[in-house]
């Protein structure tokens, strides 16, 4: 018996450079937003859909709706089938070494909380300590502080420049005989920067410190290898990467996965139950206690296949070139100053309008059609180090246009005319 095949467009060498074609691909983008043609610069905080994802979902509620694992009848034996070749699928997208390091979880933030009150909450004593950043977003810093005051280990974070990079030399001071995790994010959702990973966690692993990285920015938007980065955990968002909503992932080391406890438990997870006490399955089914989000996970399958489709490679490259182009325009306005100036940057491009609050400049362009993130964006230490409220943030796809950044810069152009 097999599963119903994902959904895929049809691969074509030149398919990067077509966006237009790629826009039909997505049912939203085709809105209108106050009487205006939408204008989507939000996809740092979700992506949209492509159409084999929605068909994806829908087609599991409408023919193959079932539970799975348990289930000896026709549709639970399809669902499963559907839902069980999604791990490999994952795992060949981050190049793991098997499919048995694949943990689905409901995101990003769930997968660093497994880890922190799995893998952390087990080892960490009294005097360890936890490196993160100052750029990272709140699931990867508050998930540590829960767990230190749980254990009594101590958090520090590397402290960033002002073109809102990493300070490399204060890491190599903060990485000591004390530190026992570092968690760090390749890609920060409020600046845009890339960090240089691959080194960090060298650096880390000849200490012997686990690693772990907050992959949800990066995942959509960058070619990922866990091996070669040789990260211990690696986490993302199946809504980031142009899936559902309520569907992540974890990757984990085979040998520190068969060590961890589970973090929750319930059907699934188990190996044997009794009144007396319980035994644990293997990996990853311990850790996916209960029902699943099956019809999320197909659907993650879906965008996970519809993105190797287009190229990751290719949708580097005109993310990269729109993001150029944003940043020129942008960054040319009168009164508007830009917030994260890395050499490396991807997708993310935060500024601030000098005299109006970002609420606002989010408002006026809401009415222009055009959607952007405004606010602290989960990560209040990068507010403070630039010392800002908020910043307005547009961030981009592979399916956005340089017209769309043309909008956004007259946009831009209003909310200094009305707040002049």
């Amino acid at each position: 018996m097999t599963a119903t095949a994902f959904p895929t467009p049809t691969p074509s060498a030149t398919l990067a450079l077509d966006v237009e074609r790629l826009r039909e691909d997505f049912p939203i983008l085709s809105e209108r937003v106050r009487g205006k043609q939408l204008v989507y610069l939000d996809n740092a905080a979700t992506s949209q859909k492509p159409r084999a994802v929605i068909d994806a979902v829908t087609r599991f509620y409408s023919a193959e709706n079932a539970n799975i694992h348990r289930g000896v009848h026709y549709l639970s034996e399809r669902a499963t089938i559907a839902y069980d070749a999604v791990r490999g699928r994952v795992a060949r997208f981050i190049n793991a070494s098997s499919p048995a390091e694949i943990v689905f979880t409901r995101g990003t933030t769930e997968g660093i909380n497994l880890v922190a009150q799995s893998y952390g909450r087990s080892t960490l004593r009294a005097g360890d300590e936890i490196l993160i950043t100052g750029m990272e977003h709140h699931s990867n810093i508050v998930p540590w502080q829960m767990v230190a005051a749980q254990t009594g280990a101590t958090v520090r974070a590397v402290p960033i420049t002002d073109a809102g990079e990493l300070d490399l030399d204060a890491f190599d001071r903060l990485l000591t005989e004390r530190t026992r995790i570092l968690a760090v994010v390749q890609l920060s959702n409020a600046l845009g920067s890339i960090n240089p990973v691959r080194w960090l966690v060298a650096r880390a692993r000849e200490r012997g410190v686990v690693t772990l990285v907050d992959g949800a920015q990066s995942a959509p938007h960058l070619p990922v290898d866990v091996q070669a980065l040789g990260c211990d955990f690696f986490a993302f968002s199946g809504h980031k990467v142009f899936g559902p909503t309520g569907v992540g992932v974890l990757y984990g080391r085979s040998e520190l996965l068969e060590r961890m406890p589970p973090w929750q438990g319930g059907g699934d997870m188990i190996e044997t139950v009794t009144l007396e006490g319980s035994t644990w399955a293997l990996p990853p089914a311990r850790f996916e206690a209960g029902t699943p989000m099956i019809a999320e996970v197909i659907g993650l399958g879906a965008a996970l296949s519809y993105v190797e489709t287009v190229g990751r490679e290719a949708i580097g490259a005109w993310e990269e070139e729109l993001l150029a182009y944003a940043t020129e325009r942008v960054g040319a306005l009168n009164g508007v100053r830009l917030i994260g100036t890395a050499r490396e940057k991807a997708s993310v491009l935060s500024f601030v309008v000098d005299g109006v609050h970002p609420h606002d400049v989010g408002a006026v362009l809401d009415d222009e059609g055009v959607a952007i993130r405004a606010g602290h964006h989960c990560a209040q230490p990068v507010m403070q180090r630039f010392g800002v409220p908020a910043t307005a943030r547009a961030s981009f796809a592979f399916y956005n246009t340089r017209d769309e950044v043309d909008t956004l810069v007259r946009g831009l152009r209003r909310v200094r005319t009305l707040f002049a």
